[in-house]
């Protein structure tokens, strides 16, 4: 066995501490967006009762502060973790499988079509009751992704086709969102359905924590043991088949469970932009190309990100939130273009 090289041994390193220095980094801020809000609760009182709802502890704590704690902001900060490292390890995916920058996790289709379905519910009553805004966004999501992967298969023009595939499902959802919204909303259902479109983390609970942590824990594990494919994909479809991959078969598998995980996410959050496009890019910035690296990079990067967005987002305008999606767009776009002119220099 030959000894890893000076670089190897550097690239390793880099992303030790990059997750390692990101995982502390989020615990923390996990911690310190609980004293976060209207009412004062200190790090102490959060650490208290944490430990005792783990059952390490059983420390006196009024009542107040700990049903705002666990019952609030502690479920809406682990949801936001579990959106930004879903939507940006979906968001590497689909970059390479597309070899395309631009690409993000919505460019299947999946966020407007799980609009339309959230709107249909809200506004026209759709499911008789039986399907809440969540599951008509979910289903919304998956009838939006199956049209586009009908239609790039029509179009047999291999990544280009699903990505104009994807860009027409995109606005022919929008624009049935826009006819539904305009056509039958009243103004409190517009307004209702509006601070959803645009994402919210509000009224999060534990069964979304759970559902949202399981979905982002099982595509973590199972895109992380794709690292080489997706590396063997950004080189392109030819290297990928010279290297004994089943281009199609493994590329249409990657897709449904980006979508899968995209649909559940914005099923729980509304749509959430540019988590998927900006944080892949931070990541290769930090440890990169290798997805071996840029998968545990992205995870960790994704999930800090999103804690202090919300937590802005929920503060900035007190006692009226922000969505978050319009906070991840203030912040997503500046970085973006900073990464854009720090890649540009570095190549120069």
């Amino acid at each position: 066995m030959t000894a890893a090289t000076p670089h190897v041994r550097s690239g390793r390193l880099r992303t030790a501490l990059v997750v390692g220095g990101g995982a502390v980094a989020l615990l923390v801020s996990v911690a310190v967006a609980m004293t976060l809000g209207p009412t004062d609760v200190s790090l102490v009182n959060v650490r208290d009762i944490v430990l005792n709802h783990l059952g390490l502890a059983d420390i006196p704590v009024r009542a107040a502060a700990n049903a705002i704690v666990w019952e609030d902001r502690l479920p809406r900060a682990l949801v936001a973790a579990a959106c930004g490292a879903g939507l940006g390890l979906c968001g590497v995916v689909m970059q390479a499988l597309l070899r395309n920058p631009l690409a993000d996790p919505f460019i299947l289709g999946v966020s407007s079509g799980a609009s339309t379905g959230a709107v249909l519910v809200a506004v026209l009553g759709l499911g008789a009751g039986t399907l809440g805004l969540s599951a008509g966004a979910f289903v919304g999501a998956l009838v939006a992704f199956a049209l586009v992967l009908l239609l790039a298969r029509a179009a047999s023009a291999g990544t280009s086709g699903v990505i104009l595939a994807g860009v027409a499902g995109t606005h022919f959802f929008s624009a049935v969102t826009s006819l539904v919204v305009f056509a039958f909303a009243d103004s409190d259902a517009t307004r209702g359905v509006m601070f959803w479109l645009l994402g919210s983390l509000e009224g999060m609970r534990w069964n979304h924590v759970v559902l949202a942590a399981v979905v982002v824990a099982l595509g973590s594990v199972l895109i992380g043991a794709s690292a080489q494919t997706l590396d063997a994909f950004a080189f392109g479809d030819d290297v990928a088949a010279s290297l004994g991959i089943h281009v199609g078969r493994v590329r249409l598998l990657l897709f449904v469970l980006t979508a899968l995980m995209t649909a559940t996410l914005v099923s729980v959050a509304g749509a959430i932009g540019f988590v998927g496009l900006v944080l892949p890019h931070a990541a290769r910035l930090l440890v990169g190309p290798r997805h071996a690296r840029v998968i545990p990079a992205t995870i960790v990067l994704g999930a800090l990100f999103m804690v202090w967005v919300d937590a802005a987002s929920r503060t900035a305008f007190a006692p009226s939130p922000l969505p978050v999606g319009v906070g991840t767009a203030l912040v997503g776009v500046p970085v973006f273009v900073a990464l854009l002119v720090r890649r540009k220099a570095a190549r120069s």
